[in-house]
């Protein structure tokens, strides 16, 4: 009877904890911090996390001015989620080179607003890849397209082992 009891006041702590354990993931009611930066190139990122430090763990409407060089402007620019995960946003290429004033900010019911000065550049492009070198006439390909590679060599030395597994009992034998 106890062991009955003892097994329900278990399953409903469980479920207690289940319960509460959520309860501070759907309070989030208050501010947004938001994180600015550039991308290394012409846009601008954000991270956007609750001000107690959870995760995001919806879309939000984030919104970017951006003040540069010789007073242009640029926005508002309504920001896109990014493909670094939840919480991550991006502008893409919007600014020209030189240094910007870049203000995020956004609305009601998670309100956040925050500031940066970003250095815009020219995105580059990666380095050309390397021509491939063909192999020298005579000698063998090292990864495997043509040559012989790895496995004669493998198989050879199975082959001995098995040899020497079976060779060393009958020599044994005919000692004895």
């Amino acid at each position: 009877m106890t062991r009955t009891w003892q097994a329900v006041a278990a399953a409903l702590v469980g479920l207690a904890l289940a319960f509460l354990s959520t309860a501070p993931a759907a309070a989030h009611t208050g501010k947004l911090k938001l994180t600015v930066a550039g991308d290394g190139a012409d846009g601008v990122t954000v991270q956007a996390v609750y001000a107690d430090g959870h995760r995001l763990d919806k879309v939000v409407r984030l919104t970017l001015t951006a003040t540069g060089p010789d007073g242009r402007r640029v926005g508002p620019v309504q920001l896109e989620p990014a493909a670094e995960g939840q919480g991550f946003y991006a502008s893409g290429p919007i600014l020209s080179p030189g240094r910007w004033q870049v203000t995020v900010s956004a609305p009601a019911p998670h309100r956040g607003e925050a500031s940066a000065e970003v250095e815009a550049r020219n995105a580059q492009s990666p380095p050309p890849a390397p021509a491939p070198v063909a192999p020298a006439a005579g000698t063998r390909d090292p990864a495997g397209d043509g040559g012989v590679g790895w496995w004669p060599l493998a198989l050879a030395g199975l082959g001995l082992a098995v040899l020497a597994a079976v060779a060393v009992p009958l020599v044994r034998r005919r000692r004895a």
